[in-house]
């Protein structure tokens, strides 16, 4: 005898990550008001982190993306005019997350940002920027010895998915942080922005100016930490570098 009952659908796993934290009134991590998700793991080994507590991956706090979607619904009327941003640590360490957190926005009519150092596997990236409206790329620096020196790794796979990011058309903002003394050589800044000129999606050219705010993590957290001696790089530092990028004529803050 045939059963006449339904079958029962099998039901969908609820997805998972590990987060650091959440800004609700982000401003500076994208256009217009952010949503702004830190994610928890970082392959890199930044000299100038500023959020050195995100580098372990499973440190941070395990949610799920409903809970995350139930929040940003509760900020929902004034992002309207600006979005949802994952940041980190590095949000492709958790690609399924961050994918699965941009598609849902996108249900609900928001705007989303991935701010990522481009450091990963880049068929690990494709369905994560397949399903974001922006990509925030930071470039810590073009010479190959500097960016290894400012991050211990290498800058390959950042530039791979830089490319792919102009082959595909997705709107890219690049950023680039001053660092006297590290970063700040004019070879190294030609060198990204005669790079940089070359793509066809970059919308501007971030500069970021090196600063102090987090230092005193590295001390709570024990690590050693080789910048104390650097300053904060000054406004005149800051348009220089600027100066430099426009020689190549891009939109650059």
């Amino acid at each position: 005898m045939v059963s006449t009952l339904p079958e029962k659908q099998p039901q969908k796993q609820e997805v998972t990550g590990y987060i650091h934290s959440v800004e609700t009134c982000g401003t500076v991590d994208g256009p217009g008001i952010r949503y702004v998700i830190f994610t928890q793991g970082c392959p890199l080994r930044c000299l100038y982190c500023h959020n050195p507590d995100c580098r372990e991956p499973h440190q941070g706090k395990l949610v799920t993306v409903d809970e995350l979607i139930a929040d940003i619904q509760h900020y929902q009327s004034y992002l309207r005019q600006g979005g949802v941003t994952v940041s980190g640590g590095e949000p492709l360490m958790q690609p399924e997350f961050v994918r699965e957190i941009f598609e849902r926005c996108h249900e609900l009519g928001l705007h989303t940002a991935l701010d990522t150092s481009g450091y990963v596997v880049l068929e690990a990236a494709k369905p994560v920027v397949a399903a974001t409206d922006l990509v925030l790329l930071d470039i810590k620096s073009f010479l190959p010895e500097t960016y290894r020196r400012v991050t211990s790794v290498t800058i390959t796979p950042t530039l791979e998915l830089a490319k792919y990011l102009d082959e595909i058309h997705k709107p890219t903002w690049i950023r680039f942080v001053l660092v006297p003394g590290l970063t700040d050589d004019p070879e190294n800044i030609r060198g990204l922005a005669q790079f940089v000129a070359g793509l066809r999606n970059v919308e501007k050219v971030e500069v970021l100016p090196f600063h102090k705010m987090g230092e005193y993590k590295w001390q709570q957290l024990g690590l050693p930490y080789e910048l104390f001696d650097t300053p904060a790089a000054s406004p005149e530092d800051v348009q220089r570098a600027i100066a430099l990028f426009r020689e190549y004529d891009l939109n650059v803050q």
